[in-house]
């Protein structure tokens, strides 16, 4: 019963939070709020959002491609358009079922291809490795680019002034980081084991990646996929005239935060408009533009994530049925 009911809540809780977020984020607005967030709507330029969908499109297609470097060493080699729709099934289901996704997508590759599940789902985990390092390789550019205003809150003093704050800041984290990970390694909490074993596991997933035949390939397509991200959150910027003239450090710390919240709730339900507004506000953005904003941006990627996964999911067997 206890391992139904934390399984349960697994799925659920999240849901639970997603909704009464945008409940609590709809019912603090005023009326006058409700009709601007209306009207950026109905004004938005969609032909930019049209655009920041086919940069998605390029990232699934990039990630189906991507998974044929780590299948070919293990000899096997599946039709890209059965990896296309597996991937494309495998966002789908996350948006309801947390990581249940990378199950279905090993499940769909072993029942149409042939690939023991345990061997597919093996290469998911190592593509999961080389993205959780590219966030966090993000996540360190738009540290660095905002140390200026980490500087003036922790230090009350304008770090501007001081050229040598940010290489102090880019030398100072990973010091602290390498020997806080030495200090770690030593403790027996089950926390703190868990902790150092997933950062084992990315170490273990770089040696990996860099043993790989075709290692530069597979690179070349995890940053394609990463940047054509990015600009999937760049080119919905142009959409509202308040958002156009962002600078750079907002599209990565906006980014950033939305990435973050992916995490939080299924796809991001209700904290993704919530954190990227919140980030948007900091770069002076009105309030209900940055709103609209999260919201235009959180309903395109689903409405994509649910037509493209949805047709996958309908058409996989009848292509394969054919290719018989």
């Amino acid at each position: 019963m206890g391992k139904k009911l934390k399984k349960t809540s697994f799925i659920v809780l999240p849901i639970i939070l997603g909704v009464f977020l945008i409940w609590y984020s709809v019912s603090v607005l005023t009326n006058e709020d409700i009709e601007a967030i209306k009207t950026s709507f109905k004004t938005a330029n969609y032909w930019w959002v049209v655009l920041s969908l086919f940069f998605g499109i390029l990232s699934h297609l990039s990630r189906a491609y991507r998974w044929q470097f780590l299948l070919e060493p293990l000899g096997y080699k599946p039709r890209f358009a059965n990896s296309v729709m597996t991937v494309l099934i495998a966002y789908l289901l996350n948006l309801f079922i947390p990581r249940s996704g990378e199950i279905a997508r090993a499940a769909s590759i072993k029942k149409y291809e042939n690939i023991p599940f345990e061997k597919a789902f093996g290469t998911i985990v190592a593509e999961r490795v080389a993205d959780v390092i590219m966030l966090l390789f993000i996540i360190g550019i738009a540290f660095f680019l905002q140390t200026s205003l980490i500087g003036d809150y922790l230090f009350k003093n304008n770090s501007d002034s001081n050229p040598y704050f940010k290489i102090i800041i880019l030398v100072l984290i990973p010091l602290v980081g390498f020997f806080s990970y030495k200090f770690l390694k030593k403790s027996k909490h089950p926390v703190i084991i868990k902790i150092v074993t997933f950062i084992n596991g990315l170490f273990d997933g770089i040696k990996s990646i860099l043993k790989m035949k075709k290692k530069w390939q597979f690179i070349v397509h995890t940053i394609f996929i990463w940047v054509m991200y990015v600009l999937m959150f760049y080119a919905v910027t142009f959409a509202l005239p308040e958002t156009t003239n962002l600078p750079f450090a907002a599209i990565i710390v906006g980014f950033v935060v939305g990435g973050l919240s992916m995490a939080l709730t299924n796809g991001g339900l209700g904290t993704y408009p919530v954190f990227v507004a919140s980030a948007l506000i900091l770069y002076n953005v009105e309030d209900n533009p940055a709103r609209a904003f999260g919201w235009i941006m959180w309903t395109a990627q689903t409405i994509m994530v649910i037509t493209f996964g949805s047709l996958s999911f309908l058409l996989i067997p009848i292509y394969n049925k054919y290719q018989k």
